[in-house]
């Protein structure tokens, strides 16, 4: 299986990563999936979500979102937050992750990426050759097309655990 399917780090939680020492690293932006990632999905910011965000532009990062759902979910997720975005972002094409970037004056060399999905998110942030992170689904309540890919990322989550010392072989 190959690396395009793996994450370069994996945390428990989009807020368990240490946001700081990515930007002592030289990462100057930070680019997120939304559903699942940030919030349930469907789910509008909340509290936590907002206080990583100004924690996030206090450190220094440029934000923002790249999702596969449309303008007005994107739009609405953003309005208090005041971030570039890319709706309908066809991942795992990297094509949404490059208008970002883009927008924000970055580049794959100083971006990194969060999302909770294999096949969409980390393909795409592999195909535009950024340092992707991988996180668990907030919740496990989810449109049938992605709880069918869940079950697809299972072995390839295994593969990256055990090539990662995370699980050992039985």
């Amino acid at each position: 299986m190959g690396k395009f399917l793996f994450p370069d780090e994996y945390y428990d939680s989009t807020y368990s990563i240490p946001f700081e020492k990515y930007f002592k690293k030289g990462y100057k932006a930070v680019l997120f999936d939304i559903d699942n990632t940030l919030v349930p999905h469907g789910a509008m910011q909340d509290e936590r979500s907002l206080e990583l965000f100004q924690r996030l532009k206090d450190i220094g990062f440029k934000v923002g979102f790249v999702s596969n759902n449309g303008e007005f979910r994107v739009r609405e997720f953003n309005k208090p937050i005041h971030c570039e975005y890319a709706f309908k972002a066809g991942k795992p094409s990297a094509s949404g992750f490059n208008k970002v970037m883009i927008k924000l004056g970055t580049n794959k060399d100083n971006t990194l990426f969060v999302g909770d999905q294999i096949f969409t998110d980390i393909l795409g942030a592999n195909n535009a050759k950024l340092h992707c992170i991988l996180v668990n689904q907030i919740d496990k309540k989810e449109e049938i097309q992605i709880v069918l890919k869940r079950y697809l990322e299972k072995p390839v989550m295994k593969l990256y655990l055990r090539k990662h010392g995370m699980i050992t072989k039985k």
